[in-house]
């Protein structure tokens, strides 16, 4: 949990406003995490939403919320209103409507040139498929390294939405906004970060394209050195039907993996021989179900093996390095991760819950910022 002595913390991003057009994944995702550490978030979504559904999503953590039709004149003046005092924009709309709305990129800098507009899509604002409809498994597909996840002669697994919505997309528009905004520190002036789920998925792939091009990554599935094709980075299944994960790649902690196992290396044969691989595996996997998971993580705890059990939800938020972390926080009742990263000086605020009730545009900003100093924008564009 967080330590209590941070409840008044203001986080490394106070005084910074950011406006959130509402929408799904990883937008949202990016707005939480600014509002996490410590950024005054306002999302602007459709009239009744609030009224009509009651999400307790740690996602929606940290928010004023504007309940605005950004298709009615007078709601769309009061949204040109927002956007002239915010610092950052966040929107994930399709190419083109935001700009058809008359709050594009173009009509925010004339009323705002400093305002850093984060646009989030998958394909990108252009290219051939910029227009069509997708979701993180489709973005994720186009980029390669769908192809890479799974059992050999299986099909592609799923990895949940963490490659492309996450990774892909929200963490990088949160590095192109940020990095936005200390380049504005500089120039005083905003501009457009373009963030597409396939060029941040492409960038998180770096590894692989980099042993691709040392001759050491194959698009045969299930037979490269990340994807479990080799026994010794691997989920293996306990007696107890629990699992442990094994990551003993170097020298040193295979030793200490077959230590831990009781076989010797004699027994298990040499590392890195290929041919060697189906024997080493069938060692582990029988070896591995003679005894419960507790029993390995017992066995394992003080060795660096770096073995590992395969912890649910439930279970993670009792684990004793995740309580020591404050990895996990509870908020309105309900458990979710706490903001990340850790600040030494400026740590981050406790979330707030998601809200509730709508607030009046007029004094969206004044509940958190008013206390704050914002950020000087006044410095000529010009470097004089």
């Amino acid at each position: 949990m967080l330590d209590a002595g941070h409840a008044q913390a203001r986080g490394p991003l106070a005084g910074i406003r950011v406006l959130e057009l509402a929408g799904i994944g990883p937008g949202p995702h990016a707005a939480m995490i600014l509002g996490d550490l410590g950024a005054d978030v306002v999302r602007v979504q459709r009239p009744g939403l609030l009224a009509r559904t009651s999400d307790p999503s740690p996602v929606h953590r940290n928010r004023t919320v504007v309940e605005l039709d950004l298709k009615a004149a007078d709601d769309l003046a009061a949204v040109l209103d927002l956007i002239a005092e915010a610092d950052v924009l966040i929107e994930g709309f399709r190419p083109g409507v935001a700009e058809r709305l008359g709050i594009g990129p173009e009509a925010a800098a004339r009323i705002n040139p400093g305002i850093v507009y984060g646009r989030m899509t998958g394909w990108g604002q252009t290219g051939p498929q910029a227009l069509r409809a997708g979701h993180d498994l489709n973005y994720i597909a186009s980029t390669g390294l769908l192809h890479a996840v799974g059992r050999p002669d299986e099909r592609p697994v799923p990895p949940l939405n963490l490659f492309g919505d996450f990774g892909g997309g929200s963490m990088f528009l949160l590095v192109g906004v940020l990095s936005a905004l200390v380049e504005r520190a500089g120039s005083g002036t905003g501009q457009v970060v373009d963030a597409a789920i396939v060029n941040g998925t492409a960038t998180l792939g770096h590894l692989v394209w980099a042993m691709r091009s040392a001759g050491n990554w194959s698009d045969d599935r299930g037979r490269n050195r990340f994807d479990g094709s080799t026994p010794y980075y691997d989920v293996y299944t306990c007696s107890d039907g629990g699992f442990i994960a094994v990551a003993a790649l170097e020298p040193q902690f295979f030793a200490e993996l077959l230590d831990g196992l009781g076989l010797t290396p004699e027994e298990v044969g040499p590392q890195r021989d290929e041919s060697n691989f189906p024997h080493m595996r069938e060692l582990f996997t029988r070896r591995i179900g003679s005894r419960t998971r507790q029993e390995w993580t017992d066995v394992f705890r003080d060795r660096d093996a770096c073995v590992t059990p395969v912890l649910t939800l439930a279970e993670a938020e009792a684990d004793p390095q995740m309580i020591a972390r404050g990895v996990f926080t509870t908020v309105d009742g309900i458990v979710q991760p706490a903001p990340a990263p850790m600040f030494s000086r400026t740590p981050a605020p406790n979330p707030a819950p998601p809200a509730t009730e709508p607030t009046n545009p007029a004094s969206a900003w004044a509940d958190r910022t008013d206390a704050v100093a914002r950020p000087d924008r006044s410095r000529s564009n010009s470097h004089e």
